[in-house]
């Protein structure tokens, strides 16, 4: 015991990170398996897509969504989601797939959604950027000038 206390004494920062990370990873794997919604990735989102009655919900903003997008995706930006939900109140029972630029967005977007009673919400990882990556299909705008 002594051995440890000597350690920690002579390593304060390297134990004070070691305690950091340790907490990080438990928040992290509580808040996971609390959430009402499964994170999934593009290529299961496109097995998912296959029902036809569900719905891709871009949260990105405008601008990001006209330069490529999914294919029939709906775009309602993460900051007018909730004022928003009406447009998608059709959907509550059905499959919705939520994705953004990296992943960042569709996380909150995704508590929005479950918190308001959608029954079926599944995250997309790593967005856009991840979909792309993976050389799935997007429809391309034209931005006019």
């Amino acid at each position: 015991m002594e051995q440890y206390i000597e350690f920690v004494s002579n390593h304060y920062l390297l134990s004070f990170a070691l305690v950091c990370v340790v907490f990080l990873l438990i928040q992290d794997f509580v808040s996971n398996s609390f959430n009402k919604f499964e994170s999934i990735s593009p290529l299961i989102a496109v097995t998912k897509m296959g029902d036809e009655n569900s719905v891709v919900l871009d949260v990105r903003e405008p601008n990001e969504f006209l330069k490529s997008h999914i294919e029939n995706a709906v775009n309602i930006p993460l900051g007018k989601l909730e004022e928003q939900l009406g447009k998608l109140e059709k959907h509550k029972k059905h499959p919705i797939i939520v994705t953004c630029q990296s992943g960042a967005r569709s996380v909150p977007a995704c508590k929005t959604l479950t918190k308001a009673g959608f029954d079926v919400v599944f995250n997309m990882l790593g967005g856009m950027q991840a979909w792309e990556d993976d050389k799935l299909p997007v429809k391309l705008s034209k931005i006019k000038d």
